[in-house]
């Protein structure tokens, strides 16, 4: 291993992320019902223009009227883009006021280090100005070109830092690739025209302590394609995805929970190994194949991720 290491963003349990409109109050009370890991409230691109004050103002009345932690729940608010003029108010508000309730801030189409770090400049600010305890997150979405190119330098930005999360439909605009569909495959292309992006952000993710998150699916009543898509990210490594219908979220928690069996296996690979190092023996057999420290490595996060959601539900 090498002697670099970057230590690991705080651990927080993210399979389904319901995204829901700052502009749509009754939606906030079905988001703390649901089984959903995560909820961003959004004040960019599901709010139109003309909303985005009124949403703001919602948000603070919802952060301050629900109990999120409580009902298990991280919550987050995607902020406008920092090259609007309503980006610097919606961070100054919400955590003026409500940022005692807020775990974590969702920034859109940052392309560069320096974004992230405006960010944490102003959240650091308003912490100490109004005495925040707790420290909030930073969470940042990949969605450009210029965002993918410089992926593994955003990775290190800051130490808010804590999720990346692919943003495929304006990450396909950026790249003026020729679909239209959000999240879904294109008939002209060999397999998955996002492996490759979804994949880089993922190593940058975990080189640096980070969790890497997919992003939506914009087709909520094709089921099928939504959990294909969810099973190809997580086998490149990716925590979670994204739910823009609440149809989508228990889809979600299936697919990025380990299955029972895997968990059972997990556990008599760690068991076993634990017998073999108390023998003396770096390595060991199960099931008719061999096992190691590598073997544990793996099982530890299929553990872990299990134990976090065993936790969640009790």
């Amino acid at each position: 291993m090498s002697h670099t290491f970057y230590t690991p963003a705080k651990p927080r349990l993210q399979r389904s992320e319901l995204a829901v409109p700052g502009s749509n109050p009754k939606m906030f009370g079905k988001a703390l019902e649901s089984a959903a890991d995560y909820v961003f409230l959004d004040l960019e691109d599901a709010v139109a223009p003309a909303d985005k004050l009124d949403a703001r103002a919602h948000i603070i009345e919802a952060l301050r009227e629900h109990d999120w932690a409580a009902a298990g729940k991280t919550v987050s608010v995607r902020i406008n883009g920092i090259d609007t003029h309503y980006m610097y108010r919606d961070v100054v508000d919400i955590l003026e006021q409500a940022g005692d309730r807020l775990d974590t801030i969702l920034i859109p189409k940052v392309g560069v280090p320096a974004d992230v770090y405006m960010l944490d400049a102003l959240v650091t600010q308003i912490e100490t100005a109004v005495g925040i305890e707790h420290r909030i997150g930073l969470e940042v979405l990949i969605e450009t070109a210029l965002g993918m190119a410089n992926v593994e330098a955003i990775a290190q930005a800051s130490t808010r830092l804590e999720a990346m999360h692919f943003g495929v439909a304006d990450y396909a605009a950026s790249c003026r690739a020729r679909t239209v569909s959000i999240g879904g495959l294109s008939p002209d292309y060999p397999g998955d025209q996002w492996h490759q992006a979804i994949a880089r952000m993922t190593v940058a993710c975990r080189a640096h302590g980070l969790r890497p998150i997919d992003g939506p699916f914009g087709d909520f009543s094709d089921p099928d394609a939504y959990v294909a898509a969810a099973k190809r990210a997580a086998a490149l490594g990716v925590e979670g995805k994204w739910a823009i219908h609440p149809s989508q979220v228990e889809l979600a928690n299936d697919v990025f929970s380990p299955p029972a069996a895997e968990v059972e296996r997990a556990r008599r690979i760690l068991s076993a190994l634990e017998e073999a190092a108390r023998e003396g023996r770096g390595a060991a057999q199960l099931d008719g194949r061999m096992i190691d420290a590598a073997s544990a490595r793996m099982a530890e996060s299929v553990v872990a991720m299990a134990d976090a959601i065993a936790e969640r539900s009790g």
